[in-house]
């Protein structure tokens, strides 16, 4: 049964062999190379093929003839066919020659068109990149490198890919990093040419901003300052090329402003008319610009504005490192402020015309550090000067240096606060000053009255001093005034002085209140301390006589009355009313009144110690004897004494009349208890009546010019009238009120000394024994008067 349905299944397979297209007889053989029974097909197969052969041979034998007669009639056919063919190929064989000609030539003229166009259009990618490389060697040539570095841009990243694959193109981008690194080096040299340059010039730069502020106070000096002038030609290109719009379409107008490489330029080229050439003006900023472009450009900004930030922090310590002899003169201190000034508007402007290579924080950090070293460079530097003009010339600078600075917008309260300070180093040495010159005037001045001959001359010295004396002025000429020269030049020289201190307090933004209370405590240590020292040094100074004294006397006396003269002089200088609350007053008033007393005092130790000369000359002979007859005369010292008195009461009548009153009463005094002090002197063991006496003598010859003195004493002595003394003594009435028990009863002892040293003889007198018992009695009643009153 299975080999039925194998033999069944092989017929199947050879009938769709026969039927079916090549091409799809694949998967029927593969059915019977899949099956068991492939001998047995193949065997199949074979007998099938045979079969086929004989049906094909049996039609071949049964069509043979007429395929004979066909295939002769075809070889008869392919003759004459051959031979037409063989004429129709010569003939097109001479024709195909001559157009076979012309497509040789027509092909090659292809070709050649071909070969033409790709030319073309290589040259056309080629020809940008030679002519850009050319621009970019002229500019480099120039030195024109920021166009360069744009030109060197494009090539790269436009024209050299368009152009291919080239040799010259391989060479032109291996050079393209070394001109890079070639224009950021020359740029970075001539930014170092340009910091270098400003450093040199930064003192010409300050200088021309510090006279563009003078100028505009000087125009309208009720206005605050104005802001910075705005930017001149130079300025406004710079700031049109900073922000990157001034560029030209073919590349070549990228770079800022000109390409010039000095930082500083010339004046006179920027000077076409009469006015103060802006401190912008001066320098050419285009190398900072171009820097930066490039920087930028080359992904390097960071590195450059570090760069530049770190250079100009050493740059800004060496502007403000000042010169050792700086404070020698003027000129150092306005070299110092104006390379300041330089510094800070070159930053300003760097600020204010690029985006970010300074900020304000940064500038402002600069500020801070150097306000600090100015301040202190300042301190040390004005300490070391003497001279009052060097100091007030140096405020002027200082206030202007700091008014320019503030028209920058930088804070310089600061230095005002300085300013401040030097104004008490400033008074010390006006102070120093007035010492010399009021010293000058007290030893130049002769202490006398000033004789005025004429008119003239008395407006002179009353145009100097406020002289108000109306019985003065209706004396005829010639006359004198009542102080000596000394009086109105020292009021003009506090005039001076008071002119001096407004000075200094001139544009430091202070009020009226404030300059008013600044002159007037000046002013008030000019009289407290300088002139009060030199009066006392006047006064006190050796050789001055009892006339010059009593002349300083009346000429503080003038002083002291036109002290509101001086209050209404500095009310109207300031502007402020002298009533104003908490207005300090001048203590002039004191000052003048402190010398009088001194010179006063002067006066009344002169006067004892010239009394003291002639008392020295006292040759009393203590042990004298009684006289008999006759009268006693005065002592020659005395005499002469007298005489001196006489003629310096005289010169008195000029002081007031307290000054004189007190100056006779002090002179009387001392001469009364000079005289006491001899009666009373330790050395002196023994005194006689007869010396008493003549000392009575002496007392009753000064008493016209004194008050009674010891004459109490020696009429109690005299007169032995104790009965009375010690009756009355402690009354208000006694007659001897003034005699002291102590001093009488020293007095006695020394009396008694006297008569036990003449014992021998008084025991032969009966009168010198009464009086010896007498002195007994006497000294025992007073030391029993002492000894009640102690109790």
């Amino acid at each position: 049964m299975a080999s039925m349905e194998t033999a069944a299944e092989h017929e199947r397979i050879l009938r769709e062999i026969e039927s079916t297209d090549t091409n799809c007889i694949g998967p029927t053989l593969r059915s019977v190379y899949d099956g068991q029974e492939h001998g047995l097909f193949m065997e199949k197969l074979d007998v099938r093929i045979r079969n086929h052969d004989r049906e094909i041979e049996k039609m071949c034998n049964h069509h043979f003839q007429g395929f004979v007669d066909s295939i002769t009639e075809l070889l008869k056919v392919r003759g004459e066919a051959q031979n037409q063919v063989t004429e129709t190929n010569r003939r097109l064989q001479d024709d195909g020659k001559v157009l076979i000609t012309s497509m040789e030539e027509l092909k090659q003229c292809r070709v050649q068109q071909r070969n033409i166009a790709t030319t073309i259009d290589k040259l056309s990618h080629c020809l940008p990149v030679l002519e850009m490389y050319s621009r970019l060697q002229e500019q480099m040539r120039a030195k024109r490198y920021y166009p360069a570095l744009r030109t060197l841009e494009q090539l790269e990243h436009t024209c050299l890919p368009r152009a291919g694959q080239y040799r010259f193109c391989s060479i032109m981008a291996e050079n393209i990093p070394k001109l890079r690194t070639q224009i950021r080096d020359t740029a970075m040299t001539q930014l170092r040419d340009f910091l270098e340059s400003i450093r040199k010039h930064s003192d010409k730069i300050g200088e021309t901003a510090i006279k563009q502020a003078q100028l505009q106070r000087s125009l309208d000096s009720s206005v605050a300052t104005q802001p910075r002038a705005l930017f001149g030609r130079r300025g406004r290109k710079e700031a049109v090329a900073a922000t990157g719009t001034g560029t030209d379409s073919d590349g070549q107008g990228g770079s800022p402003v000109s390409e010039q490489d000095s930082g500083i330029l010339d004046v006179e080229d920027e000077e076409e008319d009469d006015e103060v050439p802006g401190a912008h003006d001066l320098v050419d900023f285009s190398p900072v610009y171009r820097c930066l472009h490039i920087y930028t450009v080359l992904g390097l900004r960071d590195v450059f504005e570090n760069y530049y930030r770190k250079q100009r922090r050493k740059q800004a310590r060496l502007v403000l490192q000042p010169h050792s002899n700086m404070h020698e003169t003027l000129e150092g201190y306005r070299r110092y402020f104006n390379q300041i000034v330089g510094f800070f508007v070159v930053e300003d402007h760097v600020l204010h015309t690029t985006q970010g290579l300074v900020n304000r924080a940064y500038v402002e950090e600069l500020w801070e550090l150097a306000l600090s070293k100015i301040v202190a460079a300042l301190r040390t530097h004005s300490s070391y000067c003497d001279d009052p003009d060097l100091v007030l010339d140096l405020k002027n600078l200082i206030v202007l240096f700091a008014d320019t600075l503030q028209g920058y917008g930088f804070p310089v309260s600061q230095l005002f606060d300085m300013l401040l300070e030097m104004r008490e180093q400033y008074g010390e040495i006006l102070l120093k000053k007035w010492n010399i010159t009021f010293r000058q005037v007290l030893d130049q001045d002769n202490y006398s009255p000033i004789p005025v001959s004429t008119e003239q001359e008395y407006r002179h010295y009353t145009s100097q001093f406020p002289l108000q004396d109306p019985e003065l002025d209706k004396l005829p000429f010639p006359k004198k005034l009542p102080f000596s020269e000394f009086v109105p030049k020292v009021y003009c020289q506090l005039k001076e002085f008071i002119y001096a201190c407004l000075k200094y307090s001139e544009d430091l933004h202070l009020s009226s209140t404030e300059v008013d209370d600044m002159i007037r405590k000046s002013t008030n240590l000019l009289l407290t301390r300088t002139l009060s020292h030199c009066l006392q040094y006047a006064i006190k100074k050796k050789n001055v006589g009892l006339a010059e004294l009593v002349q300083v006397i009346i000429n503080t006396t003038h002083l002291e009355q036109s002290c509101h003269f001086l209050e209404e002089f500095i009310s109207n200088i300031t502007n402020v009313p002298p009533d104003t609350v908490n207005a300090t007053k001048l203590y002039g008033t004191s000052t003048f009144k402190d010398a009088r007393h001194a010179a006063e005092a002067e006066i009344y130790t002169s006067l004892n110690a010239k009394i003291d000369q002639f008392l020295q000359l006292a040759d009393y002979d203590w042990l004298a004897a009684v006289q008999g007859g006759g009268t006693l005369t005065a002592s020659d010292y005395l005499i002469d004494l007298i005489a001196f008195l006489k003629s310096t009461f005289s010169v008195f009548t000029n002081l007031p009349g307290k000054v004189a009153q007190t100056a006779c009463m002090s002179a009387c005094k001392h001469i009364s208890t000079s005289l006491m002090q001899l009666l009373l002197d330790p050395e002196v063991r023994q005194i006689s009546m007869g010396a008493l006496h003549q000392l009575n003598t002496d007392v009753k010859e000064c008493e016209s010019e004194c008050p009674r003195l010891v004459f109490h004493l020696l009429e109690l002595f005299t007169q032995w009238d104790w009965s009375t003394y010690l009756a009355d003594y402690g009354k208000p009435t006694c007659k001897y009120l003034r005699v002291n028990p102590h001093t009488a009863l020293a007095l006695l002892e020394k009396m008694k000394e006297m008569s036990r040293k003449n014992n021998v003889f008084a025991q032969f007198r009966k009168t010198d024994r009464d009086r010896q018992k007498l002195i007994d009695t006497v000294i025992k009643q007073l030391r029993n008067l002492i000894a009640q009153h102690h109790t």
